[in-house]
């Protein structure tokens, strides 16, 4: 039986792909300083921080994992100080991970969680070292991805920038966008319909299981962005959504109406409201084509398993299940 230990596996990612490799006959690890979100996981879970080495590298040392999928780090855009020092899960606990892995033998491969937003999103790297982070989260996860590339690690490693991943056991921003959409309040940015590289999760775990088995030519010291392929476009996807949720039919408002009221989420965001309906950050996100190349990715994964409309209808259903845990979502 292979195991594989899973840092952050109380996540969107992680608890997915805990659920996933659970499944396929693996012996799996989750270990997060937070419970998991699916109660039926805890006996995979062993609570503990990124960030304390010892307990860390015991933890590790004694599961001896074959494979290694590094999803723990703070991931909010919170951080009301310009000090970095903020995200040190995204930094320290790196270096860590780098420590532990290249002390445990069982070891054979390692995935590397990075970010979509090492660079801004309207902005389209020329490579994998090109850097535009637009904030202090995105500049923490750039650091990590060059601690990464710059250690000598001796095991066979990648790095993967999960774009925006949404589906069962997600939380902001998607679930937001799920249940605004219900509420009839969401309503599309004028005449844009722009296309996004987004992941459904599922896919998400499907592809990190095609990655981790690949032959070490095709991965090894490489970086991919872990996303859907072709691109969703937004309208079509509301619009499945809205379906599904037996919502009404999506009206249209200005771009400038929007920008109006993003301007006064900016200031509510700044003063401590965490869960602002929009802000210009979100707007940019609306109206704004995100678009990655996939094709290593397509030559290594293959055909995705779900389609749009499939990842849309499971998400519904897990929100109908889960009807408790959207409302705690929504008042956080």
């Amino acid at each position: 039986m292979p195991k594989i230990l899973i840092t952050g596996g109380s996540g969107l990612i992680g608890t997915n792909a805990v659920e996933y490799f659970a499944r396929k006959g693996f012996e799996v690890l989750n270990y997060d300083f937070r419970s998991p979100q699916n109660q039926a996981y805890v006996k995979n879970w062993v609570e503990g921080d990124i960030n304390n080495l010892e307990n860390y590298l015991k933890i590790t040392s004694d599961f001896g994992p074959d494979f290694f999928l590094h999803l723990a780090a703070r991931t909010d855009l919170l951080e009301s100080h310009d000090l970095i020092n903020g995200y040190q899960s995204n930094i320290k606990g790196v270096t860590n991970t780098i420590t532990v892995i290249n002390q445990v033998s069982s070891i054979r491969r390692v995935l590397f969680a990075s970010s979509r937003l090492v660079c801004k999103i309207d902005y389209l790297p020329k490579n994998f070292d090109d850097y535009c982070p637009p904030n202090l989260y995105g500049e923490s996860k750039v650091m990590g991805e060059q601690i990464v590339k710059n250690s000598d690690i001796n095991k066979e490693w990648l790095i993967f920038r999960p774009t925006s991943i949404w589906g069962p056991w997600f939380d902001s921003p998607y679930i937001i966008f799920f249940k605004t959409i219900e509420k009839n309040l969401y309503f599309n940015p004028g005449n844009y319909n722009p296309k996004k590289s987004f992941g459904y999760v599922k896919n998400s775990i499907y592809q990190l299981d095609k990655l981790m088995h690949a032959p070490v030519e095709q991965i090894n010291k490489k970086s991919f962005y872990l996303c859907d392929y072709p691109p969703l476009n937004l309208k079509e996807w509301s619009a499945l959504i809205s379906k599904e949720l037996n919502s009404k039919h999506i009206p249209t408002y200005p771009v400038s109406l929007l920008k109006f009221a993003a301007v006064f989420g900016d200031l509510f965001q700044k003063f401590g409201w965490k869960r602002v309906p929009i802000t210009t950050f979100r707007l940019n996100n609306l109206i704004t084509d995100m678009v990655y190349d996939t094709s290593e990715l397509e030559n290594i994964c293959g055909p995705l398993p779900y389609n749009l409309a499939t990842g849309v209808n499971d998400t519904v259903e897990w929100m109908k299940n889960n009807k408790n845990r959207d409302k705690l979502a929504l008042v956080k």
